[in-house]
């Protein structure tokens, strides 16, 4: 069994420490980490410039694959020239809070997961509900114990991507642990305007809006209910249900199977 294992909080966060050393006995794990916490840069590519990578020196991170670059970067080059060999498994994380709703679509936790899985790997990606690490150690358990019954009965050949939250709990592998959906959250509060020291506005991106739809199914209300919350992603943004009436607004058809092209 071959894994790469990447994160967006950087590769000296404790989250990828406890991942990575959960997962250790899957057999040849590679890790590949960004230099520094790449939070909420979503599925970003860097293109502008070249991408160095260094080897992490002593301590818990030694021997990490670190790149001057976003989450995705690190997926990228880990599975497009970097490592020797394909891994069998993408796994992200675990991230320093939550990536549940619309979160998803900012995450770069699931954005380095989500580039595996566009690259025809299978690809896990796991936040901590709760913040500050707490019940870490319990958590990458947590994580361990998914990862072993998801490869213990796969789905269909192919690559599939699943989001995973787990709570901050000292038994987290215990909780009960459920099939959600994304809930969606309101809009994030207003930009936070301030003066530098010379007299220019800084501008700082408000706080996340709170959960709007977050009833039973969806990912925040299994969470708010102690469970683990597991949701399968698709990548397609397609809005199936609105084509139809796309097509007849406009006036156009509709592109399909047996269509004329």
């Amino acid at each position: 069994m071959r894994v790469l294992i990447a994160n967006d909080d950087g590769y000296l966060a404790p989250g990828l420490v406890a991942l990575v050393e959960a997962c250790r006995s899957l057999g040849q794990v590679d890790v590949v980490a960004p230099e520094q916490n790449c939070s909420g840069t979503s599925n970003s590519l860097t293109l502008h410039r070249p991408l160095s990578v260094f080897r992490a020196g002593a301590g818990p991170s030694a021997g990490f694959h670190v790149v001057n670059g976003t989450p995705s970067d690190c997926v990228h080059v880990g599975l497009t020239g970097l490592l020797e060999q394909r891994p069998d498994l993408v796994i992200s994380g675990l991230n320093n809070g939550p990536n549940m709703g619309d979160d998803t679509l900012y995450s770069g936790t699931v954005a380095a997961a989500m580039e595996g899985f566009l690259s025809g790997v299978p690809a896990i990606a796991f936040s901590l509900a709760g913040r500050g690490w707490a019940e870490l150690d319990a958590a990458a358990r947590t994580a361990r114990e998914i990862i072993d019954a998801v490869l213990a009965s796969p789905p269909s050949p192919g690559a599939w991507l699943l989001n995973v939250n787990i709570p901050s709990h000292p038994q987290a592998w215990q909780l009960p642990r459920v099939i959600t959906r994304l809930g969606r959250r309101h809009a994030s509060e207003p930009v936070i305007a301030q003066q530098s020291p010379r007299g220019d506005t800084l501008w700082w991106i408000g706080p996340a809006g709170d959960a709007r739809e977050a009833g039973p199914g969806t990912d925040f209300h299994a969470c708010a209910q102690g469970q683990v919350s597991i949701t399968p992603l698709q990548v397609d943004l397609t809005d199936h249900a609105g084509s139809p009436g796309w097509a007849r607004r406009l006036g156009l058809a509709q592109a399909g199977p047996g269509a004329a092209a």
